[in-house]
C-alpha cells in the first residue's frame, strides 16, 4: 500500500467536510476505496463529526426563510439605527390574516432580532476559520513549490530557477510564449516543465475568490515556455538583480509570495510597454489572494509566513516595490533591483 501524500490527505479531509467539487469528490471516493490509509482517515473523520448528525433539524416555511434572509442582509448593510427603523415599520404594517408559522409580527420581529444577534456572534468566527483554512492551504502549496525548488537546485549546483533579467527587458508578459524571457513567471514554469512540481494547480492560491484549480494537459507542457495565461499562476516570484542571478538559496531572502496587487488590473495578455503610475492605494493594499488581509511569503529556507502588511525585516522593505518606487512613480515593467537586499516580487 502506497503512503498518501499531503495533497491526497487534504483531498480526503475536504471530502469529509463537503468542500470538494463534483470531480474532486469522485477522486476522493476512488482514493478511499483503493487505499487503506485513505479509508482509515475517512472513517476517523466521520467518527469525529458523527455527533453533529444527532442535532435535530427543523424545517422553516419558505415565506419566513425569505423574510429572515432579507432582514439579515439589510441588517448587515446598515447601522443598528436602521435595523430599529425596519422593525418598527414591520410592527406598524397591517396584518394579513393567513395561517403562518408565527402567530404575530411582534414574535416574528423578536425572532428576527435574535437571529441577527446569533448571526453577529457566529458568522465572524466562521468566516475567520474559513479564511484561516485557505491561508493554511496556500502555505501548504508554497511549501510544495519550495520542495520543487530544492529538487531543481540540487540538479543545478544549488542555483535558483531565476529568470535572467537585464535593464530595459520586460518581465510582466505572463503567458508570452516567445523565446525571449519577457515573463518573470518563467522561473516557476521551469519547475513545471522539468517535473519538479508535479501539480500545476499548486500555483493557483485557493484563497483567491477565483482560486478554482485550473487544469491543462501536462503532456503539452514541453511545448510551452511559460504558463498558458496569467490565471494559471497567482503567485509572484522574485525579480532579482544581476548579481543575484547565480546565487544559491539563503534563508532570509523572500523567494515568492501571493500575487502582487499592483499589477492585478493589467490585461491578461500584453504586447506593449505598461505605464502604471503608483498612488497611495497601490502602495498600501495587500494581495487580492486573501481578500486584502495580507499575504503568505515563501523564504529561502522553506519557511512560509503570513504577514498583514507588505514590509519585511528591520528595513521594512516593501516586497511589492523597489526602493525608489514611491507615489507618482511610473512603472514601465522593466525595472530591476539595483542591489541584492531590495526584494521585488512581481508581477
Amino acid at each position: 500500500m502506497s503512503s498518501l501524500n499531503n495533497e491526497q490527505k487534504q483531498l480526503v479531509f475536504d471530502y469529509c467536510l463537503g468542500l470538494t467539487s463534483e470531480k474532486e469528490s469522485a477522486e476522493a471516493k476512488a482514493l478511499i476505496s483503493s487505499n487503506e490509509e485513505a479509508a482509515q482517515i475517512h472513517s476517523k473523520i466521520l467518527s469525529a463529526i458523527a455527533p453533529l448528525d444527532s442535532l435535530e433539524m427543523q424545517s422553516c416555511p419558505d415565506e419566513l426563510a425569505e423574510s429572515t434572509i432579507s432582514r439579515l442582509n439589510s441588517a448587515a448593510d446598515s447601522s443598528q439605527f436602521r435595523l430599529q427603523q425596519l422593525l418598527a415599520a414591520e410592527q406598524g404594517r397591517p396584518v394579513i390574516h393567513k395561517v403562518h408559522f408565527w402567530h404575530n409580527l411582534t414574535e416574528m420581529a423578536a425572532v428576527a432580532a435574535a437571529i441577527i444577534l446569533v448571526a453577529g456572534v457566529l458568522i465572524p468566527p466562521l468566516s475567520f476559520a474559513r479564511q484561516r483554512y485557505w491561508q493554511q492551504r496556500c502555505q501548504m502549496q508554497l511549501s510544495n513549490i519550495f520542495q520543487g525548488i530544492k529538487r531543481y537546485s540540487a540538479d543545478y549546483e544549488g542555483k535558483l530557477p531565476v529568470v535572467a533579467v537585464t535593464p530595459g527587458t520586460p518581465w510582466y508578459r505572463v503567458g508570452y510564449q516567445g523565446s525571449e524571457d519577457y515573463s518573470n513567471t518563467r522561473s516557476l514554469w521551469r519547475l513545471v516543465k522539468g517535473g519538479y512540481v508535479k501539480n500545476p494547480a499548486d500555483f493557483v492560491c485557493k484563497g483567491r475568490s477565483q482560486g478554482k484549480a485550473l487544469q491543462f494537459d501536462m503532456s503539452q507542457a514541453q511545448n510551452f515556455n511559460d504558463f498558458p495565461a496569467r490565471r494559471y499562476v497567482t503567485y509572484s516570484p522574485r525579480i532579482v538583480c544581476i548579481k543575484f542571478q547565480e546565487k544559491c538559496m539563503t534563508s532570509g531572502e523572500p523567494l515568492m509570495a501571493d500575487s502582487n496587487p499592483i499589477f492585478e488590473n493589467l490585461p491578461e495578455r500584453l504586447s506593449y510597454e505598461i505605464k502604471l503610475r503608483l498612488n497611495n492605494k497601490l502602495l498600501s493594499i495587500n494581495s487580492i489572494n486573501h481578500n486584502g488581509r495580507g499575504q503568505n511569503i515563501l523564504f529561502g529556507d522553506g519557511a512560509v509566513r503570513f504577514i498583514k502588511d507588505r514590509h519585511i525585516g528591520i528595513a521594512a522593505d516593501d516586497i511589492f516595490t523597489l526602493q525608489d518606487m514611491g507615489r507618482g512613480f511610473e512603472v514601465k515593467g522593466c525595472e530591476v533591483p539595483s542591489c541584492e537586499t531590495d526584494a521585488f516580487l512581481a508581477p
